[in-house]
């Protein structure tokens, strides 16, 4: 018998809240995609060639208000495909992958090329440099064309069971999440020094008083991304910071926050 993601056949069931999660916001859909397109620098560009097919190529880029910004000759391939056809659209795989490359985040930015003018063109070719400086030596050639690729469609996975669409509109109007891209430490410190205050916080806002354990595995601007172990079975929820913070220097207190009202309480 062939199993489909409908009948999970004899896999783990995943153990419900005993209690209500106190607050579970998280980063929206466009808010993961700008994040994600702005923490690297490389992609896998799609074109159309001239019959139509499908052409996949690596690629640098910088950002433009979100939007990505390629430098590509008309001798590559992919550079002579957005010539004839503007469609196309860009993957880009957030940096630092987990050891399964499918639970990490990664993002599809879809839409058309157009070359830039007049101050946009500027400000799209500063773009460009300020994200891959190595373009210095190449930008000006003759053959190279700068492109902003429009976003019309975005399509963002989290890992298994987390994907979202984004319009351009709300792509257009997000902003990278600040806390994480540089929430390594701090989310090594956590589980290395206060393994006591995540499982409180586990217990108390999270929904699983039963829990024996609980380790992060990732902080953003919101609130923790928490594993944890019951005797149900394992599981990951969501604990939420009382108010957003906008920089990782706020994190601290923030946590410190979290374990002091789940310890009162």
């Amino acid at each position: 018998m062939t199993l489909d993601h409908g009948d999970p056949g004899d896999a783990p069931s995943v153990p419900p809240p005993l209690t209500a999660v106190a607050n579970a916001a998280r980063p929206s859909a466009a808010e993961e995609a700008r994040t994600v397109a702005a923490a690297t620098n490389t992609g896998t560009l799609a074109s159309l060639t001239a019959d139509g097919a499908p052409w996949a190529s690596f690629v640098t880029y910088g950002l433009l208000e979100g939007q990505p910004v390629l430098c590509v000759s008309r001798m590559a391939e992919h550079g002579r495909n957005l010539l004839a056809d503007p469609r196309a659209s860009i993957a880009v795989v957030a940096p630092d992958a987990p050891a399964d490359p499918l639970a990490g985040a990664r993002v599809t930015l879809a839409g058309v090329v157009e070359a830039p003018t007049g101050a946009e063109a500027e400000a799209a070719r500063e773009a460009h440099l300020a994200a891959v400086p190595a373009a210095k030596y190449y930008i000006d050639y003759s053959d190279f064309t700068l492109w902003v690729l429009r976003v019309r469609r975005v399509r963002w996975v989290g890992g298994y069971g987390r994907m979202d669409s984004a319009s351009a509109q709300e792509y257009a109007a997000a902003a990278p999440d600040p806390v994480i891209p540089n929430a390594r430490r701090a989310v090594a410190h956590l589980n290395d020094d206060h393994a006591d205050a995540l499982l409180a916080m586990t217990r108390v806002f999270g929904g699983y008083p039963d829990a024996t354990a609980a380790t992060c595995e990732r902080a953003d601007r919101y609130g923790l991304d928490l594993r944890v172990t019951t005797p149900r079975g394992m599981v990951v929820t969501r604990v939420g910071y009382f108010s957003p913070i906008d920089s990782i220097g706020e994190l601290r207190s923030a946590t410190v926050e979290l374990t002091r009202r789940a310890r009162e309480a």
